[in-house]
């Protein structure tokens, strides 16, 4: 059973990618998750200056998943290109980035281009970082601006990852409309935890991202939504963690998904969704694209 995917101007061997900001940060993480069975990694967001992030405590473990407020800590692209070089490899290696306008995203994609990704992700989708992510994300003016930017800048398929939203399939198509290959859905959902013993919030930014099992419902009601709108293809993440997870959203739509929290609990996640998907596939004598977006008929 061939589990090739073409998804937003890339070829992937199978379709579970690695979400971005778990084990991008460097090239050996990046690698150790290929070895593991991913058709494609993303990076840990990167930008224009250096930044250290929000104060500790930044993640922590919930009942159904986890919480962060990282703040997009990351060393600015200048002192990631070498990494990211030595990322390339067998996979497609996508860059994901961050910036407060149109112009800081063009600049670090020009500035990472010298290190050759397949493919840039756009953050437009963080909860917890003030002045980027989602407060860019939910603007439909400004996703399709900064869309247009970055892909008139690259020669390389552009992804616009996106903050779950009432109105998603209305920023979906801002970006499509801004020329993006494919869309990503979605981020961490914001949230927050409160010591009973002290009264105080748990996080040092008090306020983070949910991710987990518990967002799957959510994400999976957006990928419906974009994939009902968009003519690109939109790439499905948030609290997926088996192959059942991973049906779903490709009935939904969805050409391929990406993995994050689950990672935490076993790196083999990646190659026991393939295999998974592909036994379904053997038992119902189908392919991808026989079951993908059956739930919108």
């Amino acid at each position: 059973m061939d589990l090739t995917t073409d998804v937003g101007g890339l070829k992937l061997k199978n379709p579970t990618i690695l979400a971005a900001g778990i084990l991008g940060t460097g090239a050996a993480s990046l690698k150790r998750v290929v070895q593991h069975g991913a058709g494609a990694v993303v990076t840990k967001s990167t930008g224009v200056s250096p930044r250290e992030g929000h104060p500790g405590p930044v993640l922590i473990k919930t009942e159904h998943g986890f919480l962060n407020a990282m703040g997009l800590p990351n060393p600015s692209y200048h002192e990631f290109v070498r990494e990211l070089e030595m990322a390339k490899g067998d996979v497609p290696v996508i860059a994901s980035i961050f910036g407060s306008d149109a112009r800081e995203f063009e600049e670090v994609a020009l500035g990472l281009s010298k290190a050759s990704p397949d493919a840039f992700e756009l953050n437009l989708s963080c909860p917890h970082a003030e002045g980027y992510g989602a407060t860019l994300g939910t603007d439909p003016r400004k996703v399709k601006e900064i869309a247009k930017t970055v892909k008139n800048a690259v020669d390389v398929p552009v992804w616009v990852k996106l903050p779950p939203l009432a109105n998603i399939a209305e920023v979906g198509l801002a970006a499509q409309e801004g020329g993006a290959d494919a869309v990503v859905a979605i981020n961490t959902i914001p949230a927050m935890a409160i010591d009973v013993e002290s009264g105080y919030p748990i996080l040092g930014n008090k306020v983070g991202g949910l991710s987990g099992a518990a967002i799957k419902p959510v994400a999976l009601r957006c990928v419906y939504e974009l994939c009902a709108a968009l003519n690109i293809d939109v790439i499905g993440v948030g609290g997926i963690s088996s192959w059942k997870d991973a049906i779903e959203f490709i009935m939904a739509g969805a050409t391929a998904i990406e993995i994050g929290s689950a990672v935490h609990d076993d790196i083999n996640v990646f190659r026991n969704i393939s295999k998974g998907i592909m036994q379904f596939l053997e038992k119902r004598r189908c392919t991808l694209d026989g079951i993908r977006g059956v739930a919108q008929k």
